[in-house]
């Protein structure tokens, strides 16, 4: 069971203190009624994790943790077959210890794109849809005194936990939650993310609006979301999957997302990277072994993803509210 009383001990002394009880409720609630196939076999993998002495980490150019005495390979070993427990790995990717955690994603690209457009020092930061806490580390590396990521994938939620299990007194949190599962947010946090989550929702619109009650005045968020080429009157609505997959609704032109923000009350609305997604970034490996961009786009024209629709195209945006 994941001890959030920490978490709870900091909140009672800053803005966000009249989270406390609903939100130890909610947690309560939450992990009681935890039910997946596979929980175990991942939480068993938890139980596998070797004990470490003397643990350092450098997240400035990854998310790195060494230990100041030499791991034998017997726990090496254990360390990495722990790890592959928690198969598939989507974003990283990780060094522990000497065990290359090579996930789907290149998430560290990403990374360098949006760091230098945002100052994270001393912020009280929100991530909505954290996936395994990848940028969550980063953002802490940047400054920030809290960070908070929310996301309901348990497996994602264990592949955090194996990280925080080496840095327990680490101000960074992962709660089992969505964004609308949370208690009442009262514009409490500096920088809100939300990265690769706009196009998952049914109802775009609200979730700018969700997101912005999060943030102080003045706070910023930060944004990025697949998009298309186009002018303000262009978005894509995808009739079924997009690059296979099937929970993909709304594609907007930069235009077009940046006149949303505007619409739902934010400032200084600016696109800070545009980046096409390269089978280099996204891609099959040892720690994910399933299909991945390579298998979604047209093999005789990979300008198109499989069902003959723009290939994936990525912005960030930053908004102040």
């Amino acid at each position: 069971m994941i001890d959030y009383s920490p978490l709870l001990d900091t909140l009672s002394r800053s803005p966000l203190a009249h989270w406390q009880s609903a939100l130890a409720e909610g947690l309560q609630n939450r992990l009681e009624g935890l039910h997946h196939g596979d929980l175990e076999r991942w939480q068993q993998s938890l139980r596998n994790l070797p004990p470490l002495d003397g643990v350092e980490c450098d997240f400035s150019e990854g998310v790195r943790l060494h230990s100041t005495s030499p791991l034998s390979q017997t726990t090496s070993q254990q360390l990495h077959d722990a790890l592959q427990g928690l198969h598939p790995w989507r974003k990283g990717p990780f060094d522990l210890f000497g065990v290359h955690v090579d996930t789907e994603w290149r998430s560290d690209w990403k990374w360098q794109r949006v760091a230098p457009h945002i100052d994270l020092n001393g912020k009280r930061v929100l991530d909505i849809g954290c996936g395994n806490g990848y940028y969550m580390w980063r953002m802490w590396q940047a400054g920030a005194e809290l960070v908070i990521g929310v996301d309901p994938n348990l497996l994602f939620l264990n592949q955090f936990e194996a990280v925080k299990h080496y840095l327990p007194q680490a101000p960074v949190w992962q709660l089992p939650f969505t964004l609308e599962e949370l208690p009442e947010p009262t514009a409490a946090f500096d920088t809100v993310f939300s990265m690769g989550v706009l196009y998952h929702r049914r109802s775009p619109f609200d979730h700018l609006l969700q997101l912005k009650a999060c943030l102080r005045p003045g706070g910023e968020l930060v944004m990025e979301t697949l998009v298309i080429e186009g002018d303000e009157q262009h978005c894509l609505l995808p009739e079924d999957r997009y690059a296979q997959m099937r929970n993909v609704w709304f594609l907007p032109s930069v235009p077009m997302l940046e006149r949303m923000l505007r619409r739902a009350g934010y400032s200084d609305v600016r696109c800070v990277d545009l980046n096409r997604t390269s089978v280099e970034e996204q891609r099959s490996t040892a720690w994910m072994r399933f299909q991945s961009l390579p298998s979604f786009l047209d093999p005789a024209d990979s300008s198109k993803t499989i069902e003959g629709y723009p290939a994936p195209l990525r912005a960030t945006l930053v908004a102040r509210k």
